[in-house]
């Protein structure tokens, strides 16, 4: 795989960091951003102080808002936010020409409705192009600090999953490969939904036990809704699942699991969104998850309690209340 430039669409914090990790090295970067005035600020500055404070961009990372920029790239990277991601795409389809271009996800989320994977969006909107998906406990403010990260690139072609490993892992970015698109794609998705439970117990003060058993019932209602949505249960015991669920779960960096936390400490979801500068992505997914799990006719008892608190207006004690009030059982996972 031969890859001369690399376009990344969408300039939050995860688009800046990879934007950094992988132009640092001299390669050429297009770094594509929706707003005009932003990219044109960071472009002069080289640094994305709205997302990434003090991170100062290669010369290689060319910021733009015109998506024709990006026509040449060899490999396109997606990181929008998911609700966005058709929308973008579409617009995208009208100015790439080769269709020789590898396309790949880091976008995390189902889309409303559809039920459909990011993966599946592009697929639909470019079916002649060679996707992958990449997905793993992967916090931007530590990636830019050189702190050693894992991640998946998930492929169904191995040729191609491992060629983007080669051209876009390093040592202090490693990069594991798999076939399975469908359970890379939805444990990191799903796992936002449950880091908000998490940061709602955080909030609540239930302390590490309570938390605990949270995210252990969390990681088996990801496999029973995975599963039936086609994912491979291994999978989810992986990187992409599990790892990616830990480190959402407990770290401070973490933006799902603070808007748990704030609603865990009686703030609304209004208040909440209204103050983020970022996309949390496990508000829309909550949604999807939950759409997806009636549509199945999967028990999501954790699920169904997130939607309650963001669409409900559901108070977090009540909740945790009725989790904890459902019949006790032998454990499954």
């Amino acid at each position: 795989m031969k890859i001369d430039k690399t376009a990344i669409i969408g300039a939050g914090s995860w688009g800046t960091a990879l934007a950094w990790l992988w132009g640092k090295d001299g390669r050429q970067i297009s770094l594509w951003g929706n707003n005009a005035a932003r990219a044109e600020r960071i472009q002069k500055t080289r640094e994305n102080s709205d997302y990434m404070p003090g991170l100062r961009l290669p010369e290689s990372v060319r910021i733009t808002s015109e998506l024709r920029d990006c026509a040449g790239a060899g490999l396109i990277v997606f990181i929008t936010p998911s609700t966005a991601l058709r929308g973008i795409a579409k617009r995208l389809r009208g100015v790439i020409r080769d269709g020789r271009t590898v396309l790949l996800s880091c976008t995390k989320g189902i889309e409303h409705g559809t039920g459909m994977r990011m993966s599946q969006i592009l697929s639909d909107i470019f079916p002649r192009h060679e996707l992958a998906v990449l997905s793993g406990p992967n916090l931007a403010a530590e990636v830019v600090r050189g702190l050693p990260t894992a991640t998946v690139i998930a492929c169904r072609n191995p040729k191609c999953a491992t060629d983007l490993q080669g051209f876009l892992g390093s040592s202090r970015f490693r990069i594991y490969t798999s076939d399975d698109v469908t359970s890379v794609e939805l444990g990191g998705a799903l796992k936002n939904v449950f880091a908000i439970a998490a940061g709602a117990s955080d909030g609540l003060g239930l302390g590490d036990n309570t938390k605990a058993a949270l995210v252990t019932r969390s990681l088996a209602e990801m496999i029973r809704l995975g599963t039936a949505m086609g994912g491979n249960f291994k999978t989810f015991y992986g990187l992409s699942g599990v790892g990616d669920l830990i480190a959402t779960c407990f770290s401070k960096h973490s933006r799902n699991r603070r808007v748990g936390e704030r609603l865990g400490r009686g703030q609304t979801v209004k208040q909440i969104t209204s103050s983020m500068q970022m996309v949390a992505e496990g508000i829309p997914t909550t949604k999807s998850a939950h759409e997806c799990a009636r549509r199945l006719n999967i028990e999501t008892p954790i699920i169904d309690q997130v939607d309650g608190l963001l669409y409900e207006g559901k108070l977090p004690v009540q909740a945790m209340q009725e989790l904890l009030e459902r019949d006790q059982k032998a454990e499954q996972v």
